[in-house]
């Protein structure tokens, strides 16, 4: 199991200390570096920032949003990063929800999300791999553009810089079961956001068909402290947001997962209180189990008890949220 460190993405302003541990982790063997965006900083950006100041670490997004750019369009960003890390990159995508797809990016949501990342993805294959000009008769992402409201002069176009990887790995944040098994059939990997080494039978039959090679790069956050309780307040403040504000009453993928994951009761009164402006008291409800599941917190031993869990199931790469240089010394020694 290999380890990649997970920035993620910004708060109010860039982190100080995001390229020191992007350095440090290169220097203790992490196979992989991570950023993310949800609607400040971006995904890229920060990537090549990094990608200057360190060498032989592999930089991946996690998750660049596919409604903040054509297929086209990313497939540029990744294959200009490609180049100038020396072949380092790897493009993680995701779809998000309706909440953020209609209200930043300003673009209806797919009615069929599949649909719409199968063929984002196809679009994004034909740039790297340059065989021909891109052509997509697509219901979300046709190339060229045949609209009633275009000119009809659009033509297929081939990147005019030649990419240095045809097959750069491109991986898919999945939620759904569906969802999640279409990307074992068009993705090299997938990245999910929460993992459970004790349920690992949620994903089973989704994952049946993957093949050899298959990246499964699930985020953890880690810690290592002496307090198991406290050290696990930043995971139950991430989950408290994810599952109370990343969505509607009606329709939040992230809540829908922690329900298949066996707390449906308290993922429904999580949503409950954050909607109702309690904040604080739907962090306080997320259940210490579950947040102590798909995290790797506590003293040393405890997380090498936990580690190998992590090691005995599907899971190739393990991306940690880790905040200190001791987390991810140990985390390297240990694995």
């Amino acid at each position: 199991m290999r380890l990649g460190l997970a920035l993620g993405y910004w708060g109010r302003g860039p982190s100080a200390d995001h390229v020191p541990l992007a350095q440090e982790a290169e220097r203790l063997g992490y196979d992989s570096v991570w950023t993310a965006e949800s609607w400040g900083s971006d995904a890229f950006t920060p990537l090549t920032w990094i990608a200057a100041r360190t060498s032989t670490i592999k930089l991946g997004t996690a998750i660049a949003q596919m409604a903040a750019r054509s297929p086209t369009t990313t497939a540029m960003h990744a294959l200009t990063l490609d180049h100038l890390s020396g072949g380092r990159m790897m493009l993680g995508l995701g779809l998000s929800g309706p909440q953020v797809v209609e209200g930043w990016y300003g673009r209806p949501f797919p009615g069929s999300p599949l649909t719409a990342t199968r063929e984002y993805v196809d679009v994004v294959r034909q740039v790297l791999r340059r065989e021909a000009p891109v052509e997509l008769d697509g219901r979300f992402h046709p190339l060229p553009y045949r609209g009633a409201d275009g000119t009809g002069l659009g033509r297929p176009l081939k990147p005019i810089t030649h990419p240095l990887r045809a097959e750069l790995p491109v991986l898919l944040g999945a939620e759904g079961p569906r969802n999640i098994a279409q990307t074992a059939r068009i993705a090299d990997g997938w990245l999910p956001l929460y993992w459970s080494p004790f349920r690992t039978d949620v994903y089973e039959a989704s994952l049946d068909a993957a093949p050899d090679g298959f990246l499964v790069a699930p985020m953890a956050r880690a810690r290592v402290c002496d307090d198991v309780a406290e050290g696990l307040l930043p995971v139950k403040a991430m989950l408290g947001f994810y599952i109370g504000g990343m969505g509607h009453a009606a329709r939040n993928f992230h809540a829908d997962l922690m329900a298949r994951m066996g707390f449906e009761e308290e993922a429904r009164r999580i949503q409950e209180l954050f909607l109702a402006g309690r904040r604080e008291e739907a962090v306080l409800a997320v259940p210490d189990a579950f947040a102590d599941e798909i995290s790797l917190v506590g003293p040393r031993g405890r997380i090498a008890e936990r580690l190998e869990l992590w090691r005995k199931g599907p899971v190739t790469d393990l991306l940690v949220l880790a905040p200190d240089p001791l987390t991810l010394r140990t985390l390297a020694e240990l694995n």
